[in-house]
């Protein structure tokens, strides 16, 4: 499915606290990876995230860069992996917070699955969007003006959901369409403005 470096050159934040849903993240950075982008583990823990597997201990993961040190201008995409507790840590942090909204204000591409979408609610992004995520959060979503549709992916101007971990396939797929699209819009951008 990947094409080798098609994502060559990008850089892409993931934004994490501890008790996020470990294969969210691990997959989805895997075919990042192996696409050629630059993936960065951000979170407001200083060293280590917590992974779970669904209600049981995971892994702990070496953060690559603490929240307070991180410029958003520095990415140029942004995945926010599921679990309950996770994206719910980070939309109570205000600086988590601002560092989605810069993205969702820049037009960055991002892409968040199961219950990452919180961020985006929490950040007003999902008015007018169609969208998907973790069934219990299809309420969130709908209260803050998104459509929300049970599918397993969903792509709606520049932001991809996923409900859960059986669909990670078809978010990775999704995910890397829209990064790699995404590249080449602001490409050509800069190719017009030359």
């Amino acid at each position: 499915m990947a094409m080798t470096n098609r994502l060559e050159g990008m850089k892409v934040a993931i934004l994490l606290e501890s008790m996020f849903e470990q294969v969210e993240m691990t997959e989805p950075r895997k075919a990042l990876d192996d696409a050629g982008a630059k993936t960065v583990l951000i979170s407001p823990q200083p060293d280590k995230v917590q992974g779970v597997h669904h209600d049981d201990k995971g892994d702990a993961f070496p953060v690559d860069l603490q929240l307070d040190k991180a410029d958003p201008e520095q990415y140029d995409a942004l995945l926010l992996p599921g679990g309950v507790a996770n994206p719910d840590r980070l939309r109570m942090n205000r600086k988590a917070m601002q560092f989605v909204k810069s993205f969702v204000d820049a037009g960055k591409p991002i892409a968040a699955i199961c219950h990452g979408p919180w961020s985006l609610v929490e950040t007003d992004a999902v008015r007018g969007l169609r969208m998907t995520s973790w069934p219990s959060v299809q309420t969130d979503i709908r209260n803050a003006g998104g459509n929300w549709v049970d599918e397993p992916s969903v792509t709606d101007r520049n932001i991809t959901t996923s409900r859960k971990p059986d669909d990670i396939p078809k978010f990775n797929e999704a995910m890397l369409h829209l990064f790699e699209e995404s590249r080449t819009r602001g490409e050509l951008r800069q190719h017009a403005n030359a």
